[in-house]
């Protein structure tokens, strides 16, 4: 059986745009112009699970997640 793919999600309600994760994963998520992420919505790449997983642990709101695609 294959391993389902992941997709990062920011919850809007959360996010306070400190920018933390785009700091972490800049292969993914880039900063808009108030400082909120923006989240490229493709499958997360295998080799970026790891920064993916310390992007979503370092956000200091839980606003960033990994979801099963």
């Amino acid at each position: 059986m294959s391993k389902q793919q992941q997709k990062l999600r920011v919850d809007w309600t959360a996010c306070v745009g400190n920018g933390a994760c785009a700091e972490l994963l800049p292969e993914l998520i880039e900063l808009d112009e108030w400082g909120y992420p923006v989240v490229d919505g493709r499958p997360l790449p295998v080799l970026l699970e790891r920064e993916a997983r310390s992007a979503v642990a370092a956000c200091p709101k839980l606003a960033l997640r990994l979801m099963q695609s």
